[in-house]
């Protein structure tokens, strides 16, 4: 009989945390009982998974008693406070915060990129940032056939990274701003300044630095070293780590777009080796969680809105520089609450619990 598991999700009612569920219940995940965790003020709320309602739990460090599998996705700092915990009774923990990304004894996993890296876990896995799973899907393939020398990518990241709050900024400013315009049809005149209409609570609902609708925002997280923000630190050291290539060159300029879901990437590498565009485009093709959608002369190439709800990740616009014959260029879009969260979590997961040598 096929072993089953009792599996714990941390931040059951957060953006990602109902992906996690949703994930779980589409994938079939070999469950014998779940447990919803959050805060004390979603405690007795009642979800629905696989038909039944289940109630939201208060996390304290006692809720992993038999647990033997842990999805968190609280935030860093209650992963700090309870993540050990859970791993001490027993459970596998996957961690889906920056807490535990960088700490050498924790691999850090996407399942198609390094799945050797979980055979040293110590009770403890962590789930990469949204926007380094999806770029470095489609770097490995590339570096294991030609070699990656740099590597330089902007990221277009949807509302939904940084949350359900968030979102929610995006659809209240855009609904504030839309019922103000005066537009009759053909007579349509952009406004001038839409930071002069009036949103009443705007600073109540506002968790992003700034106004998100009808407006990109180059910053994600805050402000460290040399004008870097902390994502574009992170994507640097995660894709190094998970990569196994310590020197590699990586920059990245990371910007919020008012998009709900799904994240876009535009990168440029130069290879090592020579190699064609149409050999780039068949080692892309034949790699497990990509998705090739190269025909811009059709308008098919990867958008958000065709990627949401998907776990691969999406690539197009392929080419190469023609200055530069070792330069090339292609757009990524990925999920960021499934593949680039809680997706890969349950497929770490999978791995662990269930490896397909048994």
């Amino acid at each position: 009989m096929k072993k089953r598991f009792n599996v714990a999700v941390v931040g059951a009612t957060g953006a990602v945390g109902s992906e996690m569920l949703r994930v779980l219940e589409q994938r079939k995940f070999p469950l014998s009982a779940l447990k919803l965790l959050a805060s004390e003020r979603s405690v007795g709320r009642r979800i629905d998974f696989n038909g039944t309602k289940l109630s939201v739990e208060q996390l304290t460090k006692h809720s992993f008693a038999g647990i033997d599998v842990a999805l968190f996705s609280a935030g860093a700092s209650r992963s700090l406070e309870f993540a050990p915990e859970a791993v001490k009774q027993g459970a596998v923990v996957v961690d889906n915060s920056s807490a535990f990304r960088m700490a050498p004894e924790v691999p850090l996993v996407v399942p198609e990129v390094n799945p050797h890296a979980l055979k040293n876990h110590k009770g403890l896995i962590a789930n990469p940032n949204c926007s380094t799973i999806v770029l470095v899907v489609a770097l490995k393939p590339i570096h294991d056939a030609v070699g990656l020398k740099r590597v330089t990518v902007a990221t277009y990241q949807s509302a939904s990274g940084a949350g359900a709050k968030a979102m929610y900024q995006l659809y209240e400013e855009t609904r504030q701003i839309v019922r103000q315009f005066k537009v009759r049809p053909g007579d349509f005149q952009v406004p001038p300044r839409l930071t002069e209409y009036h949103m009443p609570n705007l600073k109540r609902i506002r968790v992003l630095p700034n106004q998100i609708a009808f407006n990109l925002i180059p910053q994600i997280d805050v402000f460290v070293e040399h004008g870097e923000t902390k994502e574009e630190r992170k994507m640097a050291l995660e894709s190094r780590k998970i990569l196994e290539q310590p020197k590699l060159e990586l920059h990245a300029t990371c910007v919020r777009v008012p998009v709900f879901v799904a994240h876009s990437e535009a990168v440029t590498i130069d290879t090592d080796k020579p190699v064609t565009v149409e050999q780039l485009r068949a080692i892309l093709a034949k790699t497990p969680g990509l998705k090739v959608v190269d025909d811009p002369a059709h308008g098919k190439y990867p958008m958000p809105i065709d990627s949401a709800s998907h776990d691969e990740v999406f690539v197009g616009r392929l080419r190469q520089d023609p200055a530069y014959p070792k330069t090339f260029q292609l757009w990524l879009v990925g999920d960021n609450l499934r593949k680039g969260a809680a997706t890969n979590a349950v497929q770490i997961a999978e791995a662990v619990m269930c490896p397909r040598s048994e």
